[in-house]
Formats: C-alpha cells, structure tokens, sequence
C-alpha cells in the first residue's frame, strides 16, 4: 500500500473523528453486555431475560441507524454525528442517575442504541473523503471503532465493582463521550464531495435494488455476529464456564480483541485481493469455527475457537464495506443506514438465539450450529450473485475496476 498516497487522497483528521466518535460509542452501546452479570444481582434474570437485556441496546441501533442515515445525507455527517454523541448522554445519565427497576433498565438499554446508531454517521464522514482504490482501508480505520468494546468489556465490571455498584459506570461514561464531542467538533469536516439532499423517496429506491438486500444479508452475519457475540460473550463464559464476572469479562475482551483490531485488516486485504474472495474464505472460517464451538470444549479451546471466529467475522466487516461504497457511492448516507440496521439485527437475534435455545435446550449446541449453517448460506449467496457483480460495476474478486462504472447511478439490480 502507498501509505503517502492514502494520507494525500483523504482527510486524516476527519478519518481520526470518524474512528473516536464510533469508538466511544461501541464502548457506551455494549455496556450492558458485560455488566448483565453483575445487575442480575439485583434484579434476578433467567437465560432469555439476559438475553433480551443485551439485544435491545442493537435493536435501538438498527432502527436509529436509518434516522441518523438520513440526517447523514441532509444535514451531513458532522452535524449528525454531533447530535448523535449529544443523545448518547441521555440514556448514560438516566443509567447513572434514575433507574431503579428492570423495566426501566430495558428502556435504557433501548435508548443506548442511539450510540450503535453512530455507524450511520462516522462512516458516511470517511468515506466520502477516499477514492474508490482506498475505501476498504478507510471504512476499515474508522469501522475499527468497534475496537471500543474492548474497554467496555476490560473496566466495566472493574469499575462496577470498585465503585460497589453498576450505576457509577454510566456515570463515568459520561467523560469520554464528552472529550469526544469536543474533539470531533474541532476535527471532523465534511468532504466536499457531498451529495445533493435525499428524499424519503429514496430510500424505496435504494430498497428495490437486490444488492441492497444482499448487503444486508451479509452484513447482518459478519457485524450482527460480531456485536452479537460481543454482548453476549461475558453472560456465556458466566454460565457455561462459572467464572467470575470480571474474569468472564476478561476472556470476553480477548476474544472482542481480535474483531476489532482485525476489521481494517479485512478492509485492507479487500482492496488488494477483493472484497468476494475474503468474503466466502471468511465465512467458511466462521462456519468451522462455530460447528466446533458447538461441541463446548473445556474453556483454553473455547477462547482459541471463538478468537478465531471473532476474528473472521470483524475482518468481514471491513470486507463488507469495501464493496458497499463502490456499489452505492453516490447513495452511501442512505445504504449505510439501511445496511447498519441489517447489520444490527443481527447482533439482536444473536443473543436471543442463543439465550432462549439454552432455556430450552439446556445447552448452547443448537445456537452455535445454526450460526454455522447461516455462515455457509451467505457463502452460497456471493456464489449466485458474484457473476452479476463481476459484470456490471466490480472487478476480479471484488476487487475496484480501474474505471469508474461502479461509480455510477445506472447499475443494474
């Protein structure tokens, strides 16, 4: 990679905003992943309630993700963005300060979702900045944002613990947010290449085309297994293993560790080798490791098992978003919103698979092979579509063509 070249062709302090803004935010969105171990000291939870507890924060994400997409490409990526970090404060402070029972938790967990719904503006703000032969590396640098679970998943229950309660996180959770909203106020801008406004209208449009869904079909696999994963780590090493909640935590951030300093990595080698061959290498990783996960093997295989998988599913999404942009260019406000909200689905039916087939079942084995049968469907899919693709606006492997077909407006769906 020219390394110059990349620095040149794009906005560094924007792409370093992109990157803080979704960062914090991940760290705000999954907090109560790994703190349900901990409130369920308080309020006593079966397997199907922790579960719903984690999902709602990404069911909130995908549905605010399509209102901060649109705002995106009416008001831009910075206003946006600003008023996304201002409304995370909201439910943090409310965590903090008011909340008492756990129907009031769910409706905070509900309300964290407008800090997953972050994606819908940060990726918008570095994208529009980069050519089409870098934009698996910068939607990778600012994706890796979701690197912010890891600090979640390191200090949270630390923190509850030492403070002697779980409503001191959200409280000091409050300090990071609000560093951030300084420094992307001084450093983000807008690309001057901005789109003109789009209307509602746009976004049927946007969902007649095939490759819409075909995005979100993926997307919702690699990121919804990853944040879904994310969340949901700590309460299955709490269960399956009985370990303590910090250490369950621990073990959780190792394996959060490797999706999302690995997701620029997939962005990266999907520039150079194509978005469609790392894609089916990828998913095929998955669809192992997962079948193997669902033997529950003692704890040291479990961690090198799920490492790997986590692993693969943060490098599809950088994979994932080296594509969507060179299909949907000149639509990337809007398809970002409607592929993040896919993408958070997933992360919400992920948990509440594996919470209430382990209610039911008794074990976490069902869960973990319908993951694994899901990973070889979206194998098949790139299969049936990729001659299509291949035709119309992308290169060999999904790789960027050197011509600028996959620019225009008048790809076929």
């Amino acid at each position: 990679m020219n390394r110059d070249g990349f620095l040149k062709s794009g906005h560094t302090p924007s792409l370093l905003s992109a990157f803080l803004y979704f960062d914090m935010s991940f760290m705000v969105w999954v907090l109560l992943g790994p703190l349900a171990v901990i409130i369920m000291s308080d309020y006593q939870m079966d397997a199907a309630q922790k579960a719903n507890l984690v999902a709602l924060p990404v069911l909130g994400g995908s549905v605010l993700r399509l209102v901060l997409g649109y705002l995106t490409d009416v008001i831009g990526p910075k206003r946006t963005g600003q008023i996304g970090i201002a409304l995370t404060m909201v439910p943090l402070v409310w965590g903090w300060k008011f909340v008492d029972s756990l129907s009031e938790l769910y409706i905070v967990a509900l309300l964290l979702g407008v800090a997953g719904a972050s994606f819908a503006a940060a990726l918008p703000l570095a994208s529009r900045w980069y050519p089409p032969k870098y934009q698996g590396l910068a939607m990778g640098i600012a994706g890796a944002g979701n690197s912010g679970t890891v600090f979640a998943t390191l200090f949270a229950n630390r923190i509850a613990q030492h403070y002697g309660s779980w409503h001191a996180v959200f409280g000091l959770a409050l300090i990071p947010i609000a560093l951030v909203f300084i420094a992307f106020t001084l450093l983000a801008k807008d690309s001057p290449n901005q789109p003109s406004p789009r209307k509602l209208s746009d976004y049927g449009a946007v969902l007649k085309q095939r490759d819409t869904w075909m995005f979100c079909m993926l997307y919702a696999v690699t990121f919804g297994g990853f944040v879904g994963m994310s969340n949901y780590l700590t309460i299955f090493f709490n269960t399956q293993y009985g370990l303590s909640p910090v250490r369950a935590a621990d073990f959780a951030t190792v394996c959060v560790i490797a999706g999302s300093f690995f997701r620029p990595v997939g962005g990266w080698l999907a520039d150079r080798l194509g978005g469609i061959r790392m894609l089916i290498a990828l998913y095929a990783v998955v669809a192992i490791m997962m079948a193997c996960i669902s033997t529950l093997p003692p704890l040291p295989l479990m961690i090198g098992l799920l490492f790997i998988a986590m692993m693969a599913l943060g490098m599809g999404n950088g994979s994932v978003f080296q594509l969507v942009p060179l299909r949907f260019q000149n639509e990337i406000g809007i398809v970002t919103g409607i592929v993040g909200a896919a993408g958070g689905l997933g992360g919400y039916f992920l948990p509440k698979v594996l919470g209430n087939l382990k209610l039911s079942a008794g074990t976490y084995t069902p869960g973990f092979l319908i993951l694994s049968g899901v990973a070889l469907l979206c194998i098949a899919l790139i299969f049936l579509v990729q001659g299509a693709w291949k035709k119309t606006w992308i290169g060999s492997g999904g790789k960027a063509r050197v011509e600028s077909p996959a620019m225009q407006n008048t790809v076929a769906s």
